[in-house]
């Protein structure tokens, strides 16, 4: 199957945007292939054995998104970079419970996929990576959503560009002081 084309999918999402239900029933398909791919990405950092399926993981992000009442979408990286936005929190938010729970936290009731979803050497990892993520944030927002789009939208460096509204020389500059600073913050804790 060949990709929709990136004006196809920005219309549709313009127009679910301006509340077009029927838009939204166009939509799914020319975007659940990407969804899937970003949701791999994801899932390829988690370790061997977990019982989370890249599908169960589309499906969560793919809920909140249409949850998104008045989102105004600009485009289709705009979108995508909601979505992997989105896949990371559910991620984070499992680990930062599963890292709660092994110090004691309160018991509360989980499914199973998602009790067994991340190791805990896996949520400390993850959590870590979203705190250094969120100082980043703090620093250089501009540098945070440039990793946030690359390495966790696995959106192209043009595709990064055109949601930030900069160039893509400076979306490589960011992108390079941004992994040098990450990678300098999760050796130092």
């Amino acid at each position: 199957m060949t990709s929709p084309a990136p004006k196809e999918v920005t219309q549709l999402l313009i127009a679910w945007s301006n509340g077009e239900e029927d838009a939204l029933e166009k939509l799914v398909p020319l975007i659940y292939d990407e969804l899937r791919r970003i949701a791999r990405r994801y899932m390829k950092r988690e370790p061997a054995g977990h019982t989370l399926q890249t599908t169960a993981l589309v499906n969560e992000a793919y809920l909140r998104l249409i949850e998104q009442k008045g989102m105004k979408w600009q485009n289709r990286a705009h979108f995508f970079a909601i979505s992997a936005q989105l896949m990371r929190r559910i991620l984070v938010s499992m680990a930062r419970a599963r890292h709660a729970n092994k110090r004691g936290g309160e018991a509360r009731q989980v499914s199973l996929d998602e009790a067994l979803v991340i190791s805990e050497e896996r949520a400390a990892e993850l959590v870590a990576l979203d705190e250094a993520m969120n100082e980043l944030a703090a620093l250089d927002p501009r540098r945070s959503r440039v990793v946030e789009l690359r390495h966790f939208g696995g959106l192209s460096v043009e595709e990064t560009a055109e949601v930030l509204n900069i160039s893509p020389e400076t979306v490589m500059r960011d992108w390079k002081r941004a992994k040098a600073w990450l990678y300098t913050e999760l050796n130092r804790k």
